[in-house]
């Protein structure tokens, strides 16, 4: 007698349906993406495509590396110096400057692999994590505390804005012909 296959839990099958969309939607943005479509800005301080999906996949991949216990994708990966940014390691993103926004320089292929690799370790954490550990506080520096449930889809939230952003700036950029 064999064993049926299991499926997974369904706050699992939830989760990682979220960040697979996240996935989904960045690749269809980076297809066919070329250097100017990735680094167009609509104007002098907005953010480019390239800046857009580089921070969504760091901020996802310091996220989840903290609350798994992990390395990041980042360094463990060796993507800090594939990507050769001019920015400290720990670095995700939040609060740059135009002008850091602007140093953001990467191929699809880059952004790509980035992403992906940041996608399957999430993916990975996420088939390890029981119902009982959303309700885990992860973040007491708020009121109310952080529970992984919350922090998890607090990084779907903001990746999928980041990944509409994106594919928006794209349209952008076709309609001005980069």
């Amino acid at each position: 007698m064999t064993t049926p296959p299991t499926q997974p839990a369904p706050h699992v099958a939830l989760l990682t349906d979220a960040f697979d969309r996240i996935a989904e939607t960045v690749h269809r943005v980076l297809r066919g993406a070329t250097a100017a479509r990735l680094s167009y800005r609509p104007d002098p301080e907005a953010n480019t495509v390239a800046w857009l999906v580089w921070h969504l996949a760091r901020v996802q991949d310091d996220h989840v590396a903290d609350v798994a216990g992990t390395e990041q994708r980042w360094t463990a990966g060796g993507w800090a110096a594939k990507f050769g940014l001019p920015f400290e390691d720990a670095d995700t993103g939040y609060g740059h400057t135009p002008e850091q926004v602007a140093a953001v320089r990467a191929d699809a292929a880059l952004l790509r692999g980035y992403l992906d690799d940041v996608h399957a370790a999430t993916a990975a954490y996420l088939a390890t994590v029981t119902a009982a550990d959303l309700e885990r506080v992860v973040d007491t520096r708020w009121d109310p505390p952080v529970t992984l449930g919350v922090r998890l889809v607090s990084v779907v939230g903001d990746d999928l804005q980041h990944a509409g952003q994106a594919a928006y700036v794209r349209g952008l950029a076709e309609r001005a012909g980069a």
